[in-house]
């Protein structure tokens, strides 16, 4: 038993599902189910009852489980009070922006951000899709406007300039709005704010 199996069960328990884990944790499910099983059969017990579409703990697994999450936040305690001890900035950070804010003013940022901390690795996800932080794994999203969700905080890190356009011949057929209040009655395409 290793302890990445540790960590990998705890997402299966999370999940209650061995293929959802396992995409969560960027593996394959036959390593995930590997994992489960050598800490079964490390355990002498199954911590999961298994059906055809789910996964559900066993009485052990119910006991285990908690323990074996509080073991392991232990252990990254330990690990980070050393890595802070010695000023060492390391792991994943996972993030997700939006197309155009990743393309045009995000990406530089990054650039200098692995320059300065190169023990750390970055996977970033760029999608205008809302994000589900617990679900796509994601330890922080940006975004154009404020957080829609009363669960996430936002904080404003840069303006963004937006830009009003239009063609000599809609403003020929509609006429030129006046003030931003005339905006409502025009077409437009407008940029979301996720």
């Amino acid at each position: 038993m290793l302890l990445e199996d540790l960590q990998d069960i705890l997402k299966v328990s999370d999940f209650r599902n061995i293929t959802a884990a396992a995409t969560n944790l960027d593996m394959s499910t036959a390593t995930a189910s590997a994992a489960v099983k050598r800490v079964e059969n490390a355990l002498g017990v199954e911590l999961f009852i298994r059906t055809t579409r789910r996964l559900r703990l066993s009485s052990a697994g119910e006991r285990y489980i908690p323990q074996c999450e509080q073991a392991l936040l232990m252990l990254d305690q330990a690990k980070q009070n050393m890595k802070d001890e010695q000023n060492i900035i390391d792991g994943e950070l996972r993030i997700a922006l939006s197309s155009d804010l990743g393309r045009n003013l995000v990406t530089p940022w990054l650039d200098e951000f692995m320059e300065s901390y190169p023990e750390v690795s970055l996977r970033s996800n760029i999608s205008d899709s809302n994000i589900d932080f617990y679900r796509d794994s994601v330890d922080i999203a940006l975004r154009y406007g404020s957080p829609n969700d009363a669960h996430l905080y936002g904080f404003k890190i840069c303006n963004v300039p937006r830009v009003l356009c239009a063609t000599q011949n809609y403003l020929d057929k509609y006429g030129t709005p006046k003030h931003p209040h005339d905006l409502p009655s025009h077409n437009g395409l407008l940029l979301p704010t996720l």
